[in-house]
């Protein structure tokens, strides 16, 4: 079965951390440009941390540069998001995506009018103290 599974979320207070994880099944993610993306309540969904398997390049949101850490494991074939001094205004739904024709950029820049591959199910982050 072909799909990207979220994990890793949870509570935590501000300024804490956490990893979350986006483990693909079904096919590898090289070639693939595998995006993190997070949707507030009230907000539409946006992009945050990119990563091209093809070249290692990123892409970061203004809003969480030097916060957000994408990484890749090719031995697990999993994509992880490290987040770190999380701030209330991260409280998000985050999912990740991967598309074999976007670049890094155009990934995180996705809007809804753009069909992406693949997405996963979703893994909740809330921060609060």
């Amino acid at each position: 079965q072909v799909q990207l599974v979220e994990s890793g979320g949870g509570l935590v207070q501000p300024g804490g951390s956490l990893r979350l994880s986006c483990a693909a099944s079904g096919f590898v993610l090289d070639y693939y440009v595998i995006g993190w993306f997070r949707e507030a309540p009230g907000k539409e969904r946006e992009g945050v941390s990119c990563l091209s398997s093809v070249d290692c390049s990123t892409y970061y949101a203004d809003s969480v540069k030097g916060r957000f850490t994408i990484s890749r494991d090719n031995a697990k074939n999993t994509v992880y998001l490290q987040i770190d001094s999380l701030k209330p205004e991260d409280t998000a739904v985050y999912y990740c995506a991967a598309d074999v024709l976007s670049t890094v950029q155009s990934m995180c820049l996705w809007s809804p009018r753009v069909s992406l591959e693949y997405w996963g199910q979703g893994t909740q982050v809330t921060v609060s103290s």
